[in-house]
């Protein structure tokens, strides 16, 4: 009987966890199209025009952001809560690892909100030329990219543990944990490239199609299909 309790709370327990990876993806691409929208690479005019005439959508996109990143952060700590019978120090190292991307995550948004306070236009901007404001809002935007890449170190290393367990644990498939393990490598290599070769970005292109095939199908799994606890042997 405890045994049965028990699975139905792990399997709400994973189901919780899907849902809030799916917001996790939902949030992160749609911010992502805002900024897209917006923002012109090598354009400051175009991108501060651009900012200014749809201020309520960079704003929209701002809060999006910042929600996906906490919904990241939840995401691993109902994680943790699953897998931490598999191997207690696996799982809350990949939740220390989450730790370390959310910080410098939440911190570069400030990045990205600066462009907006360059542009609104505050009496002690006024020492500032049009150019030079511009040109102002475009490096804070590019700081935003680049932070963004600093915590990818940590947002693909907590994979690596996580996807250990998914393979271990006997809940998913063993593929998942498979996926995920390279997934980790597929961040990495973005970051690598991003710092080190940033003219060949499609270095990275393979290593991101299998991150993306293995986050999606392990939070289609977790969404549709739950955990399926091994019975235990008496």
């Amino acid at each position: 009987m405890n045994n049965k309790i028990n699975n139905i709370s792990q399997r709400k327990t994973a189901r919780l966890a899907g849902i809030l990876y799916l917001l996790t993806i939902v949030f992160g691409i749609f911010a992502q199209v805002v900024r897209s929208n917006l923002i012109v690479p090598g354009d400051a005019l175009a991108t501060a025009s651009n900012i200014m005439a749809s201020e309520s959508l960079f704003r929209i996109g701002f809060i999006s952001d910042l929600t996906m990143i906490t919904c990241y952060f939840l995401t691993a700590c109902v994680l943790y809560m699953l897998l931490k019978p598999v191997n207690k120090n696996l799982a809350l190292l990949f939740v220390l690892f989450t730790l370390g991307s959310v910080s410098i995550l939440f911190i570069n948004m400030l990045n990205h909100f600066a462009a907006l306070l360059l542009l609104s236009g505050a009496d002690y901007l006024t020492v500032f030329g049009v150019d030079q404001l511009n040109g102002l809002v475009m490096l804070f935007l590019n700081l935003h990219t680049h932070g963004y890449f600093i915590a990818q170190i940590f947002f693909g290393l907590w994979l690596l543990p996580l996807g250990y367990l998914v393979y271990k644990s006997g809940y998913f498939p063993r593929i998942l944990g498979v996926l995920l393990m390279i997934a980790c490598f597929g961040h990495l290599i973005e970051f690598f490239t991003m710092f080190l070769f940033p003219n060949y970005e499609a270095i990275a292109y393979p290593g991101l199609v299998v991150a993306t095939i293995g986050e999606l199908g392990f939070c289609g799994w977790l969404l549709f299909k739950g955990v399926k606890i091994p019975e235990k042997k008496s």
